[in-house]
């Protein structure tokens, strides 16, 4: 491969998540020459999707080559007088502390595999603990009622712009195959009805569907391919620059969206719908009449807040918590604004970024949908890969599995002129940019990184039960003690094509303030109950 790249490139991208495919999608929109290399064998980065077997090889993979160090690099004999070389990391350091919890039973036998797969891989399908571990690694089983998988992680947290997006919106399950370039990422549509044989229609046999309907750890390996298991979760609002990008470039035709379908509310040990939009407001039986009234006139406000200075202008210096305690609201309407609109914190966040969040919530609202989210079909996984499709198209160059070993640098301007790939060719460019888990601890010294803890469940239950299985939620736990975090909850259902009928994906992240383990293991003991605590008969 060494021999087949060109010399020279106007823009060299290293790392292909979603902001560096970004930049090299509109570089190589704009006529330049843009080289995009990774170590990595996917696409997508610490933003890339994994279908369950992946996840497993992932992780394997990982461990195996984290002790990989470069004792004689091949680039020191390039390196001229006047230069000097920054070495680039094989190794991602942003992810730590990686457990895998299995609640199902494992009835994994010799001769289970996943379907379609080439091969078997039977790597860690047992609990396991690793101290660095790179990316969103969960992997999750589960029985009767809710079996949960933990995923310890702390993660450096990337810029988060949340992304917001708007594409095609899709309002039914989609049943087609879709194309993926993603090495260890396959998307296999439900077209399969196999999975319904268990449903049972009649009404006198629904005691017994707990029992048919049951997941077992096989049935997961079988089904893996349906499952894309985020590195990073997120929802994006249906409102903003991204949205903007997406529809302006045309990135739009390469994916299809699903509108978030509730927003959920934690409270006293419960789990509760929380309305959202005017219609969802007047028909809410949560809300007396008097609390829907004032809802709706603080609501109004916050739409067009700036106009009414006075409104808060004496409050600029509390928390959004202590504004809307003088805002003549009750603690419900207090609790839902705070927690489920502005989605803040009820600590550190001020009255001003409150208003901000809310204002923001509300702008959202309607454009595609009853809620203001939008989630990708076949996970975020799916946003960079959009973006490297692009910067293909306009002639862009990619390499996976190309290591990159150092960048070159002009001593005196400090500028950077080259990188040195694995096998030794000098590559010349004029613009770089590089993914920052490629730099060593000491190059990112200054750099100040929030540590996110995350978790990734797969469930048989949703969170809230309703008449419609195919439910997209997401639900804010508030922190209970001083010096912990809220929770945010994404539940994912199988029409987004990120997991298998019958089994929902939930993805848990907040601020670290310990482990993931410690963060996130008490809120996943109040919504979620492991099979072997539940009476089966």
């Amino acid at each position: 491969m060494a021999d087949t790249l060109p010399s020279e490139f106007d823009v060299i991208v290293i790392g292909t998540g979603l902001p560096e495919s970004i930049f090299a999608a509109a570089c190589s929109r704009s006529g330049q020459r843009v080289l995009h290399v990774d170590s990595r064998s996917y696409y997508g980065g610490n933003w890339a999707s994994f279908s369950f077997s992946g996840l497993l090889s992932w992780l394997e993979e990982y461990q195996e080559n984290s002790d990989i160090v470069n004792d004689s690099p091949v680039w020191q004999d390039h390196i001229l007088e006047n230069e000097e070389a920054i070495a680039l990391s094989r190794k991602d350091k942003t992810i730590q502390h990686v457990e895998v919890f299995c609640y199902a039973s494992q009835d994994l036998h010799e001769d289970v595999e996943e379907a379609g797969a080439l091969q078997k891989n039977h790597a860690l399908v047992t609990s396991t603990n690793s101290t660095e571990a790179a990316d969103s690694a969960c992997l999750p089983t589960e029985d009767e009622s809710l079996s949960t998988v933990s995923c310890e992680i702390l993660i450096e947290q990337t810029p988060s712009n949340d992304p917001e997006t708007a594409l095609e919106v899709n309002g039914a399950e989609v049943t087609g195959e879709k194309e993926n370039h993603c090495d260890d990422k396959t998307c296999v549509p439900s077209t399969s009805t196999e999975e319904m044989s268990e449903n049972v229609p009649i009404a006198e046999d629904t005691t017994e569907q707990p029992k048919k309907n049951k997941i077992t750890y096989s049935q997961i390996i079988k089904e893996g391919r349906r499952f894309n298991i985020d590195l990073v979760s997120k929802l994006l609002y249906s409102r903003g620059l991204l949205i903007d990008l997406l529809i302006k470039s045309n990135v739009s035709r390469y994916a299809e969206f699903k509108n978030i379908t509730r927003i959920l509310a934690f409270r006293d040990g419960r789990v509760e719908q929380v309305p959202c939009s005017r219609a969802d407001v007047f028909n809410s039986k949560q809300l007396s009449m008097v609390e829907k009234r004032m809802l709706m006139k603080f609501l109004t406000f916050c739409m067009e807040y700036e106009k009414y200075p006075d409104e808060y202008k004496g409050y600029e210096e509390i928390t959004f918590y202590e504004y809307l305690k003088t805002q003549k609201l009750t603690p419900n309407l207090q609790y839902i604004v705070l927690h489920s609109i502005a989605m803040t914190s009820q600590t550190a966040s001020s009255t001003i970024d409150g208003l901000k969040a809310t204002k923001n919530f509300l702008h959202c609202l309607g454009r595609y949908g009853n809620t203001p989210f939008l989630f990708p079909l076949y996970g975020q996984g799916e946003l960079p890969q959009c973006f490297c499709r692009m910067c293909a198209v306009f002639g862009g160059t990619y390499c996976l599995r190309h290591s990159v070993q150092c960048l070159v640098v002009d001593k005196e301007s400090r500028k950077c002129k080259a990188i040195i790939d694995q096998f030794g060719q000098r590559i010349i460019s004029k613009h770089f940019l590089v993914e920052d888990s490629y730099f060593s601890e000491n190059t990112c010294s200054r750099v100040q990184y929030r540590q996110i803890s995350r978790a990734v469940l797969i469930t048989d239950r949703s969170v809230l039960k309703t008449d419609s299985d195919q439910q997209i939620s997401i639900l804010t736990v508030p922190a209970e003690e001083p010096g912990t975090f809220a929770v945010r909850v994404i539940e994912l259902c199988s029409s987004t094509m990120t997991c298998m009928k019958g089994t929902y994906l939930v993805h848990l992240t907040c601020t670290s303030s310990k482990t993931a383990r410690e963060d996130l293991e008490p809120v996943v003991q109040k919504l979620f109950i492991p099979y072997t605590e539940v009476e089966i008969g």
